[in-house]
């Protein structure tokens, strides 16, 4: 008998009408998956249950072993869904449905391992500007509002594999995977022209909502094959650092490096007096 795994045995293929021989193992399987659903959800009791039940077939009388029950399968494929439910609920955060940082943190780690980066890869960091005034306002429900709105704004118009993680407080991220750095650049300044003008007078007379967005870009692997690549934290870092140079540079802005050079993108783009990001070096 196997050990109690979070990962759900498949029972299909040792068991089924075409193979009646290896019902038993099949009900062994079964009862298993169950405990380690249950076992997932912290639901001791009935995991030990099933496992019992797993360890009496696994030494019954081989040429007595039961059919597979319908309502255990059932229960299977019930706890299946109900356990990928949670785990897609784990990673959502709960007031925007965004993903949560837990997920940002993964998926990145993940994009780097697999080096899914070899395609180019944009974050950007956005931060709400004057996000306390608005509460402060207009009350934190209203601010809630926004909060929302401001998510399903930034999530239009993604890239294939893209997505927007809630980072804290009044800050997200927009991931961008297989993206030139023009089209990084592109997609962060429609998110932030989709946002300044949306109608918030709609939510309330005299709202207005704005963005600023820090975008950092690694280039495709094979650009400089002789440079490690970046990890995950350290871009973030320099997202951060530009999300400042936005912010000191008059707000409402995307800031991002072009051949050595902070810019500011679109409509900011004749601003004078760019701030410097706080990275020193980058």
């Amino acid at each position: 008998m196997t050990a109690l795994r979070p990962e759900v045995a498949d029972f299909d293929r040792d068991s089924g009408p075409d193979r009646p021989a290896s019902e038993g193992t099949g009900l062994v399987q079964l009862h298993e998956s169950i405990a380690a659903l249950l076992a997932s959800r912290g639901q001791w009791r009935q995991a030990y249950q099933h496992l019992r039940s797993a360890f009496d077939l696994a030494y019954a009388d081989q040429d007595d072993q039961p059919q597979i029950p319908e309502q255990l399968r059932r229960e299977v494929d019930r706890l299946r869904r109900e356990h990928a439910e949670a785990r897609e609920q784990s990673l959502r955060d709960s007031l925007t449905d965004s993903y949560n940082r837990r997920y940002l943190d993964q998926r990145l780690l993940g994009m780097v391992t697999e080096q899914r980066t070899a395609d180019g890869l944009a974050i950007a960091l956005i931060d709400l500007d004057w996000f306390k005034q608005v509460n402060d306002t207009f009350g934190h429900l209203l601010g809630d509002r926004v909060l929302q709105r401001v998510v399903e704004l930034l999530q239009e118009e993604l890239p294939e594999g893209g997505f927007c993680a809630r980072y804290g407080g009044e800050e997200f991220v927009l991931v961008l995977p297989g993206v030139d750095a023009l089209t990084g650049v592109e997609i962060a300044e429609s998110a932030r022209t989709r946002v300044e003008r949306h109608a918030w007078a709609s939510l309330a007379p005299g709202l207005r909502v704005t963005v600023s967005i820090g975008l950092a870009y690694e280039p495709p692997e094979g650009d400089s094959p002789t440079r490690p690549p970046v990890a995950p934290d350290q871009q973030l870092l320099r997202a951060d650092s530009l999300l400042y140079t936005a912010k000191q540079s008059g707000r409402n802005a995307v800031a991002y490096r072009e051949n050595g050079r902070v810019r500011l993108a679109g409509a900011a783009a004749g601003r004078r007096g760019v701030a410097e990001p706080r990275v020193a070096g980058y």
